[in-house]
């Protein structure tokens, strides 16, 4: 196994704060309609390498659609820091953007196409 970096992030107001151990230093920045209203670049992590600190009850679920994907957000500065992804349910998706310092000047970003998901999500099933 590679060595694992770690991580830490969270919401706006700090209120969800949460450490993450990565493998590589490569996010996805997908097309689909949620990622691009939110700005979510995704770093998908097994749910071992995911821990969250604090915040768990200020924490709001969104579905939609299949309802698989939780889409957490803090209540209180609605930020979405990570959530449940529909492609690797049992795993957790990071956003980049809310890791501290400027952690995403680390990571190399590739194009999902998930505006056509169905197509498409053969290309992300294996990525972790």
């Amino acid at each position: 196994m590679n060595d694992l970096t770690t991580f830490t992030g969270g919401c706006h107001c700090g209120a969800v704060r949460y450490r993450v151990l990565v493998e590589k230093l490569a996010a996805i920045d997908c097309n689909c309609s949620i990622c691009q209203k939110k700005g979510f670049i995704h770093l998908i992590v097994p749910a071992d390498r995911f821990t969250l600190l604090q915040g768990q009850d200020e924490l709001s679920t969104y579905t939609f659609n299949t309802g698989t994907a939780k889409h957490l957000f803090c209540r209180n500065c609605g930020i979405h820091s990570f959530y449940r992804p529909r492609s690797h349910p049992d795993g957790y998706d990071v956003n980049v953007r809310c890791l501290d310092d400027k952690a995403i000047d680390l990571f190399a970003t590739s194009q999902f196409n998930g505006a056509k998901w169905e197509e498409n999500i053969d290309e992300i099933r294996d990525y972790k």
